[in-house]
């Protein structure tokens, strides 16, 4: 069994998402008392969203950079990012290790891929919708991404920072959500991606019309895919 590294924090309620995850996915498939073995290094979100409003990627990149190198010297053989947004920084993280950074969007297209759907609805952070980085990296696999209206994604972004993050889950909020995700299928989605690990805390795949993509789940059986060969 390989060790995972995760850097998490971003925000805690979905760090301990994965690591649920990856644990129950590992007992699912060794049995017994059987668990991962992983290193978590957990960031002060609080820094990570004053660098995300001021805009200085730089320093976020600096600041995970060293949590992967921290994983690394701890002993992980693998590493993953808890969190959509900042895969902005992926690649000042891939430069800082020398072990496999195993990149959630990656990881994300390719389940797309497999599962057929072309064209699909992004839901996630105001800098995952607008900033360019997530649909550019899915062109690369031929998926066209679409976001939800400028006062939707709004909505979608509030609900995730003044609630989600603070564990505050609100039926309004959800069905918020199911609006945002029908408009979505209308306007020709096949599919919605969850793109913010939170956001699987509010609504599944019985709110939408459509198929979901739950970003949280699909990197951690990835995760446990390859930590256990």
């Amino acid at each position: 069994m390989r060790t995972i590294g995760l850097i998490g924090g971003m925000s805690w309620q979905s760090s301990a998402e994965y690591y649920r995850l990856i644990n129950e996915l590992t007992h699912d498939r060794l049995g017994g008392q059987h668990n991962a073995e992983s290193i978590m290094v957990t960031v002060d979100f609080a820094e990570i969203e004053a660098m995300q409003r001021e805009d200085d990627w730089k320093a976020s990149g600096e600041r995970l950079a060293a949590a992967a190198a921290a994983l690394e010297r701890a002993g992980a053989d693998l590493i993953a990012l808890c969190t959509n947004t900042m895969h902005l920084n992926a690649a000042e993280i891939k430069a800082a290790i020398g072990v496999p950074f195993v990149h959630l969007l990656d990881t994300v297209a390719e389940r797309i891929r497999a599962d057929g759907p072309t064209t699909v609805g992004l839901l996630g952070t105001r800098f995952t919708m607008e900033m360019g980085f997530y649909a550019a990296h899915l062109a690369e696999y031929g998926i066209t991404v679409k976001t939800p209206p400028a006062e939707a994604r709004d909505e979608v972004h509030d609900v995730i920072y003044d609630e989600l993050t603070q564990g505050v889950v609100r039926e309004e909020s959800r069905q918020t959500y199911r609006r945002i995700m029908r408009d979505l299928a209308e306007d020709g989605c096949e599919g919605v991606i969850f793109g913010c690990t939170e956001i699987p805390l509010l609504v599944g795949a019985a709110d939408s019309r459509v198929p979901v993509f739950d970003t949280t789940r699909i990197h951690a059986e990835r995760l446990v895919e390859l930590a256990l060969g």
